[in-house]
């Protein structure tokens, strides 16, 4: 299955009518706003018209009370000045609201055509909803969704698996996190027996609350699909180097304080516990460390000798 394919299709009913009204009422909104704009100018000209008439009638007044004055103008003319002063003042006031009217309707039009715009959004939303797409290429391992059958709002359509590349998870303890890196070598050995390698792609930052242990993820290829979802294996990362000793589980023994060691042979020839420390449990044995390079470790009768007892040793091939 490849990215994009089509995994289910609902059934369009009035979605289609719904696209296509809202579609329409955008458009007849789109359709307005040269009317509407084509009245801001003229608002703007005639509130210029207003001005001029009212510096018209103010030059009139003047003049006619000047003469007044002097005894050339009647009282009649300098109060028809003044009324027509009132009146073009009055025509500003108006062409001033006019002004803000079409100012307004072309606004009140942008509203409308964002209304508009966002309804058809919507609509083109629940027509895009109808056909469900595969989100990645990978492969189908179920199909829920049945013709004729109803679905709710989140309930699933089909299950697909992205297996190439594969992610394995697993835990680490907070002793060993701070040795764990994005981008190290990793490999993993499954139940039977397949061994395959990766890298670190992600290390948490934070702490499972239970078990105290941080996720970790290897991304590894899988071009054939050989492994599969679920699987469970065993992890190992590469991290820095350390010397340690593989000794069977037999010889760890405890001291009288509880402390975890070995007891070997010292140079004198009697048997000296010491302390190590466990990095990892295998099958082939246990890896510890805070040992000598080379030391005698006593695998039979241990736990029958303390230190200073003269041991009389022997010799043999324990691991392989």
């Amino acid at each position: 299955m490849t990215e994009g394919e089509l995994l289910c299709e609902l059934d369009p009913g009035t979605s289609g009518a719904s696209l296509a009204e809202a579609q329409a009422q955008l458009a007849q909104a789109r359709a307005q706003r040269p009317q509407v704009e084509a009245r801001i100018p003229e608002a703007e000209a005639m509130l210029e018209q207003a001005r001029a008439q009212v510096e018209e009638a103010e030059i009139n007044l003047t003049a006619a009370e000047e003469l007044s004055q002097g005894g050339f103008a009647s009282r009649t003319r300098v109060a028809s000045a003044r009324a027509a002063q009132r009146t073009a003042e009055a025509a500003v006031s108006s062409a001033e609201a006019g002004l803000k009217s079409a100012q307004s309707g072309l606004e009140g039009l942008e509203a409308q055509i964002e209304s508009a715009r966002a309804a058809v959004a919507r609509a083109q939303t629940v027509v895009d909803n109808l056909t469900i797409e595969a989100p990645f290429g990978g492969v189908l391992e179920s199909d829920t969704a049945e013709l004729g059958a109803l679905m709710s709002v989140g309930a699933p359509c089909a299950t697909v698996l992205q297996l190439d590349p594969v992610k394995l998870v697993g835990f680490v303890p907070e002793t060993d996190v701070t040795r764990v890196e994005t981008g190290a070598r990793a490999g993993a050995r499954l139940t039977g027996g397949q061994q395959v390698v990766g890298e670190v792609t992600f290390v948490s930052r934070q702490a499972d609350a239970t078990t105290r242990t941080f996720r970790v993820e290897v991304t590894l290829p899988n071009p054939d699909l050989a492994l599969r979802a679920g699987q469970t294996a065993e992890i190992a990362i590469e991290a820095e180097g350390a010397k340690a000793h593989l000794l069977p589980q037999s010889a760890m023994t405890l001291d009288d304080t509880g402390a975890i060691g070995i007891r070997a042979v010292s140079d004198e020839g009697t048997a000296r516990f010491m302390p190590v420390t466990v990095l990892r449990d295998t099958r082939e044995g246990i890896w510890v460390a805070g040992l000598p390079d080379e030391v005698d470790v006593i695998t039979v009768g241990q736990e029958y000798v303390t230190d200073g007892v003269t041991v009389d040793a022997s010799f043999e091939e324990v691991l392989q």
